[in-house]
């Protein structure tokens, strides 16, 4: 009867919450098997009958509101995480539980004793139930070869009650219902109808007390996740068979409805089940009203077919259940131990598989939880938080600079390095931060860490930067920080917790940029200060002084300066921009700029940073297009601006200007594009 009013309930209230169309909720193989599983449980621990049978419904009642809080909570997603081998194993436990506490029934021993008594005591078992058991198991193996249109349980069961009448002819005895044994009898519910026994089951679940709850919570919490994770997988199939998208979070909530009204009314709990959804989508179903349909059916039928209920051999069921357990346990995931990679995931398996057996479904449900966080520590800590690790002097700013200088760079000794970090940076893996950072400490003036790949911070790690930072101060040394992610997964703000944790602040030797070219800049412009190089606002080049026409004649010199006019920027606004008219050079006389390529909204690519004496403007003025880059004023600027119109004007008087301008402006875009280059592969590692 509980079954039934379970299918019932789920049937009727699970596809009207639900989204999937074509989903069947039903009483399921897990949540039987749990809670037959925790009945055994609540009997050695000598509680009454009626008091596992209200246990069990509250676990069923507790299971369905947590399904209803998952799907609220928008977690619909996150429960399909589960690491695949605590699931294993705890389905593999239950089902082991399963065929473990059916074997008895299998043998007709009488009494319900445990597998080990049953077993010893030969001289009780019944042939006859053995006989209808194996009929049975031969169906529910062999049908799924032959036909499909009919589940094979239902099949397996008419041959069970065909068997059982076949042997009756031969044994008149077996045709008397009133203490037979090896059927299951009347369901009367201890004499009451439908209507009386769920008036009793909430009548009994109203005088629980609340004290009772703590002895359920793990288990609902546990069968909750079954369940979801049974319908969930469900959902994801029936999308892929029939081009759908189903709302995972308000499947949860449905669910959850369904089994909450399941539990009141004193039904088994279940889901979203396989083969009957399957069916369903075969047989043409569109919409939830098939769902609908399925669960009022499924009531009526109890209702005229009653009493036939009563004939059928309690072997039947057993053999039923037990081929259903043999299904749930993974066989393959024997193979895990061959392995070695997956030697550890065998492990897990086999660790809930003995503790569901020895100690109870309880602590197994701990175990795969506690087993769940040490997967997570071993897959984040099994990969390296360090992406890349790049020497300075194989990766520059986007500054311009001569052939000789970058030469000089190149085979010069770096005192800076570049990390790229990625990953989660935790407890877990600070270890191994540290010994990457720490050697660097005692030869290098600049560390700096690219964070943009970092998915997660925690505390301890935090301490390991602080600690690295410390040990580069005492070396008057730097610790910088670029690409820091404005927001983590987890919504920690990285920017503001380095400086509430205090790895960042202005005072000390640790700094933060937003981008890695921009940490580059400031590198370099503190290796100039050291050396006192004149910094480019400090810088003043006139044309003259411009080493592009260092051998030019004055009158070439005269003539250029009569043909360009002098412009100030402000810092902050934009000597041009992408879009704007590309006929005109731009000679920078003082000042910083910035040359960027817009993206995405505010989202750019830093292509190269240029100071006095250098031309920018150069794509459009050449092919007579449009800008493709903005150019940013970073301080105080002027420029010298040459026309289209008077550099043709040049050429004609000055064709050795004009060629240096051209071949001027062909090797900043040569050296842009290497530059460029050069980054992708240091980048790449």
């Amino acid at each position: 009867m509980a079954g039934i009013l379970g299918a019932t309930a789920l049937g009727l209230l699970a596809p009207a919450f639900g989204s999937s169309a074509r989903l069947i909720s039903a009483p399921c193989a897990p949540a039987a098997a749990m809670l037959s599983a925790l009945a055994i449980t609540f009997t050695q621990q000598g509680l009454p009958a009626g008091s596992i049978v209200l246990l069990l419904g509250l676990t069923a009642l507790l299971a369905g509101l947590f399904q209803i809080i998952l799907g609220l909570l928008r977690v619909g997603r996150l429960i399909k995480f589960i690491p695949y081998p605590v699931v294993c194993g705890y389905l593999s436990g239950v089902g082991l539980i399963i065929i473990g506490s059916q074997i008895p029934k299998f043998l007709g021993v009488p009494g319900g004793p445990s597998l080990w008594a049953a077993l010893r005591l030969p001289a009780l078992w019944a042939w006859q139930s053995i006989v209808v058991g194996v009929v049975v198991m031969a169906v529910m193996v062999l049908t799924p070869r032959f036909t499909r249109a009919v589940p094979p349980a239902i099949l397996a069961l008419a041959a069970g009650l065909a068997a059982y009448f076949g042997l009756a002819a031969f044994d008149p005895a077996l045709l008397e219902v009133e203490g037979n044994l090896l059927l299951v009898g009347r369901i009367s519910a201890g004499g009451f109808g439908v209507g009386a026994t769920i008036g009793q089951h909430w009548r009994s679940l109203g005088a629980l007390e609340p004290s009772i709850l703590l002895e359920v919570i793990v288990p609902a919490l546990t069968l909750a996740a079954l369940l979801s994770i049974d319908t969930l997988k469900t959902c994801v199939v029936l999308d892929a068979m029939t081009s759908s998208s189903s709302n995972p979070n308000r499947d949860l909530v449905g669910q959850g409805i369904g089994n909450v009204a399941s539990a009141l009314v004193g039904g088994v709990p279940g889901a979203g089940t396989m083969g009957a959804s399957l069916i369903n989508v075969s047989s043409g179903a569109n919409t939830r009203v098939s769902g609908l349909m399925a669960g009022a059916l499924c009531f009526v039928a109890f209702l005229v077919l009653s009493p036939v209920i009563a004939w059928v051999p309690v072997a039947a069921l057993a053999s039923i259940l037990m081929v259903i357990g043999f299904r749930m346990i993974d066989r393959h995931s024997l193979a895990f131990f061959n392995t070695p990679a997956t030697r550890l995931d065998f492990l897990v398996i086999t660790a809930v598989i003995v503790v569901a057996l020895f100690v109870n479904l309880i602590a197994a449900s701990g175990v795969g939880v506690a087993f769940a966080i040490l997967l997570f520590i071993r897959e984040q800590t099994r990969s390296t938080v360090v992406r890349n690790r790049i020497e300075g002097n194989h990766l520059f700013s986007k500054r311009q600079r001569s052939g000789e200088e970058a030469e000089g760079a190149e085979e010069g000794p770096s005192d800076t390095v570049v990390f790229e970090l990625q990953g989660s940076l935790f407890f877990g893996t600070a270890s191994q931060l540290h010994a990457a950072l720490e050697p660097e400490t005692q030869t290098r003036k600049f560390v700096i860490l690219s964070m943009r790949r970092v998915q997660s911070l925690d505390l301890t790690a935090t301490h390991v930067l602080e600690q690295i930072k410390d040990r580069l101060e005492e070396n008057d040394a730097y610790l910088v920080f670029c690409d820091i992610p404005k927001g983590l997964p987890s919504g920690l703000k990285m920017k503001r917790f380095l400086k509430d944790t205090g790895v960042v602040r202005p005072t000390n030797k640790a700094f933060a940029f937003r981008q890695l070219d921009e940490a580059l800049e400031w590198v370099e412009g503190q290796r100039n200060a050291a050396k006192g190089a004149p910094q480019g606002e400090d810088l003043v080049l006139d044309i003259p002084d411009m080493a592009m026409f260092a051998g030019l004649s004055p009158k070439a010199i005269k003539d250029l300066n009569a043909a360009v006019t002098l412009r100030p920027v402000h810092a902050g606004k934009k000597v041009f921009k992408a879009g704007s008219s590309g006929d005109e050079l731009f000679l920078i006389r003082r000042g910083t700029v910035k040359i960027t390529l817009p993206i995405h909204k505010k989202e750019h690519y830093h292509l190269a940073t240029c100071g006095p004496g250098e031309i920018i403007g150069g794509i459009g003025f050449l092919d007579g297009a449009n800008h493709a880059a903005d150019a940013l004023a970073l301080t105080e600027v002027e420029v010298y601006v040459l026309g289209r119109d008077g550099f043709l004007a040049l050429g004609e008087d000055h064709p050795a200007m004009a060629f240096r301008l051209v071949e001027t402006v062909a090797l900043n875009l040569a050296g842009r594009l290497r530059a460029t280059v050069s980054e992708i592969h240091a980048l790449r590692g």
